[in-house]
């Protein structure tokens, strides 16, 4: 028994100790633990919330907080028909995302100008489970938005890591 809580502890020290992370976690760098988001949906500040909240990080109420201001422009999603069944129904669909974001820090001023964000799946929709191909497109929109928000913070450190060089 003492030797399963041993092997079990030395593995999880060992992977920890090589950077490991929960999927979607990640150290913050210190300029970004407090972001202010202006703009954007109701799905995409929960996705800031929920990655920030995984990193240590904080979503504050006003830009006066603030280590970093992100700004959202043009957050939209788009679906569009693939293909149609016999009967002249959507069969696969397309969702198609896109929003600008620049990036300010309060003291210093813009980090990133306005850059764009683009992202795109592709699904079945199964014309006897509608109820169930509805919250599928949920998920698939908030998955879309996850990958959109990684992108943003991953673009946000390397700018703050290259301010400082």
């Amino acid at each position: 028994m003492l030797t399963k809580k041993t092997i079990a502890l030395t593995l999880t020290l060992m992977a920890t100790a090589c950077g490991h992370h929960l999927r979607g976690a990640s150290d913050l760098p210190k300029g970004m633990n407090n972001l202010y988001l202006e703009g954007g949906s109701p799905i995409l500040r929960e996705q800031f919330e929920s990655a920030l909240k995984s990193s240590s990080g904080h979503l504050v109420a006003s830009p006066d907080q603030a280590n970093i201001v992100v700004r959202i422009y043009n957050d939209e999603i788009n679906r569009r028909t693939l293909s149609l069944s016999g009967r002249g129904r959507s069969n696969d669909l397309e969702l198609a995302g896109h929003l600008e974001f620049e990036v300010i820090d309060p003291k210093s001023g813009l980090l990133i100008s306005r850059e764009p964000v683009n992202f795109r799946r592709e699904y079945f929709n199964d014309q006897q489970d509608v109820i169930a191909k509805d919250n599928e497109e949920t998920v698939i929109k908030k998955e879309m938005y996850q990958q959109a928000v990684r992108t943003i913070i991953n673009r946000s450190r390397m700018a703050l890591e290259n301010k400082g060089k």
